[in-house]
């Protein structure tokens, strides 16, 4: 299973965010998406361009979560993702993982918490880096090296998830943190799954 052991054109400010949108009050209920079944995607090769912004929308049913793409503190893994969010990846998974005051984890497409793209980007993360309120990064199995990834990502809850620098970074919410804390406190059981699907709708990248 892919977990935690308890992540900059110009981030680089992996946790900041813009003034909230009025907090929704409760998800919006959805039925449960179909799995998509083992991936066997090739990694990507192509870079994301310097000097430009990349931010990705993940709309789900408790709303929209905007993720600023870490571009200049880790090229590869945010290329990665930029990647698979173009290819529809994302679209119609699941956050099948929420552990309250921590962090909530989605990107699977087995949605059982062990599935992946078929490869893996390995990007080590900078020895200070902070897991922060509004820090994204990837999730990684125990035996993985330090900075692997492959789709599967975290949003910290926490204001600080107390976690080694072992998680690769992929960018920060700059916009929907109150959604992710939204997301951060539905109802899960014994195994930290919630109890209602909290789905990703549709991931959209967008450039500036």
């Amino acid at each position: 299973m892919l977990l935690l052991a308890g992540c900059g054109g110009n981030d680089d400010s992996a946790s900041t965010a813009s003034k909230p949108a009025p907090a929704r009050a409760a998800c919006q209920k959805a039925a449960a998406p179909a799995p998509k079944g083992e991936q066997h995607l090739r990694k990507p090769t192509a870079s994301l361009a310097a000097g430009k912004r990349y931010d990705v929308d993940l709309q789900t049913n408790c709303g929209t979560i905007t993720i600023r793409l870490a571009t200049g503190r880790a090229p590869r893994t945010a290329a990665s993702f930029a990647d698979l969010v173009k290819r529809g990846f994302y679209d119609g998974l699941i956050f099948h993982r929420v552990v309250h005051g921590f962090v909530i984890q989605g990107g699977d497409p087995l949605g059982t918490g062990q599935g992946g793209p078929g490869y893996t980007v390995v990007e080590k993360p900078p020895g200070d880096l902070a897991y922060t309120t509004g820090v994204v990064a990837m999730a990684k199995t125990e035996a993985d090296p330090p900075g692997a990834s492959g789709s599967q990502f975290f949003i910290v809850t926490a204001p600080d998830a107390g976690l080694p620098p072992d998680y690769a970074v992929v960018g920060g919410v700059v916009r929907g943190m109150d959604v992710a804390q939204l997301i951060g406190r539905v109802a899960v059981d014994a195994q930290d799954r919630p109890s209602s699907p909290v789905v990703i709708e549709k991931a959209t990248l967008r450039t500036e």
